[in-house]
């Protein structure tokens, strides 16, 4: 099995970063390669998912303030028309 570092289509620079230059669909060697390259997007999806769960964390506070300010105003505009429905919901006719 070929390793990464071994092949022609990784590089690193100064900083230490690595860089592949595989693409599953023109330039495979083995593979092992492919389970790798899955394996490495995997990590960069899992990655991903996780900057957005922590900016949902930020945002939480915010959103349920949000939500309790419009669902109070809800309630007011449902109270200030209430007088609108109570006259019909009487069975009674006035006299």
């Amino acid at each position: 099995m070929v390793q990464c570092k071994d092949c022609e289509f990784y590089s690193e620079d100064a900083q230490g970063r690595r860089t592949f230059a595989c693409d599953p669909f023109k330039n495979i060697k083995e593979p092992h390669c492919l389970v790798k390259w899955q394996l490495m997007r995997l990590d960069m999806l899992v990655a991903a998912f996780r900057g957005m769960v922590g900016f949902q964390e930020k945002m939480a506070p915010m959103q349920d303030k949000i939500m309790k300010y419009v669902k109070r105003e809800l309630e007011d505009l449902d109270e200030s028309e209430s007088w609108r429905t109570d006259d019909e919901d009487q069975d009674e006719p006035y006299l």
